[in-house]
């Protein structure tokens, strides 16, 4: 029995298929095929039931496959031993980031990390939270940087930053006359949203009123967006208000500085985490992310440090 084995084995229960299994995994599938064979020749029983369209295994093999994934999350933590004793950090690591972050992290942060550490591949790709956590339950993602909390089984929760929303109103709106705004103030009729699939759209929805739905399917035309810049641009030129989150304001011109305001106490909020699956065994690197991540949030936004001690702490007793 080998880890290359029992790694094929995990592949082939994830996507029901030995095709998709050994395309993830970068042989061909007569490679895959055997390997799989000559494991189930070994311990003598059929791990999977090659019979069922999708490919699933068998009773025995779903728990040949469940201690498979144990096997594979603890040896993966041998690599994690050696980069905390050499303290050096390398490796491969796959990070999916929700639309509402990537813009406004992405830029500045992947020029600093490259250059603090070179040895680190790593590979983002901007996704909606439901694939993340997809993908994350796949093993086809290392985290997510997302919206949180999820509070879903067998995904870890790493909190950053809490970023506050705020409201964007057009030119010689009435709530402009205000220095803080309340959601009173923004008006459900002209009120532009992202598209389905973004989080940050169920918290407006929750934030402005319970029949916002019905407000919008009565206006005579509608267009939901999947950028928050675009959603800026269509109330300078069509008027009425969207909210976005803080850091999407942070590089607007003064021009437009001047539409935005504030909610008044308690301000409407987001939490942005670091998630992970149960397994994740990464927490070196996931560390260096989570500090230069922090090294670009506004203090006040900082989750309280001794709440950022449990990534340390973990990775300690590794």
């Amino acid at each position: 029995m080998t880890l290359t084995q029992l790694e094929y084995v995990v592949s082939v229960a994830t996507y029901k298929s030995f095709v998709a299994a050994a395309e993830k995994s970068y042989v061909t599938q007569p490679t895959l095929s055997m390997q799989i064979q000559k494991l189930e020749d070994e311990l003598g029983v059929k791990i999977f039931d090659r019979n069922k369209h999708p490919i699933s295994p068998t009773d025995i093999g779903q728990r040949i496959v469940a201690q498979a994934k144990i096997i594979l999350s603890e040896a993966g933590k041998i690599e994690e031993i050696i980069q905390q004793s050499k303290e050096d950090i390398w490796g491969t690591f796959k990070l999916g980031i929700i639309p509402t972050i990537a813009p406004y992290i992405l830029p500045k942060f992947l020029a600093a990390y490259v250059d603090k550490f070179p040895k680190v591949k790593l590979i983002v790709t901007e996704m909606q939270t439901e694939d993340i956590v997809a993908a994350l339950r796949k093993d086809e993602l290392d985290a997510g940087l997302l919206s949180t909390p999820l509070e879903m089984q067998h995904i870890k929760e790493y909190p950053l930053f809490f970023e506050p929303l705020v409201g964007y109103f057009a030119e010689g709106d009435a709530a402009l006359s205000k220095r803080t705004i309340e959601p009173a103030d923004i008006d459900l009729n002209n009120l532009w949203l992202l598209n389905e699939g973004n989080c940050l759209r169920n918290q407006v929805l929750n934030l402005c009123a319970d029949n916002i739905n019905q407000i919008q399917d009565e206006k005579p035309y509608r267009y939901e967006s999947g950028s928050v810049d675009m959603l800026r641009k269509m109330v300078d030129t069509n008027g009425g208000v969207t909210v976005l989150p803080e850091l999407a304001t942070f590089e607007f011109k003064e021009d437009y500085q001047d539409n935005i305001r504030y909610f008044k106490d308690p301000q409407p909020e987001r939490e942005i985490s670091l998630v992970t699956n149960s397994h994740f065994v990464k927490l070196s690197i996931l560390q260096t992310l989570m500090d230069e991540i922090l090294n670009l949030i506004p203090e006040k936004m900082k989750v309280q440090k001794s709440d950022r001690k449990v990534l340390r702490i973990q990775t300690a007793k590794l």
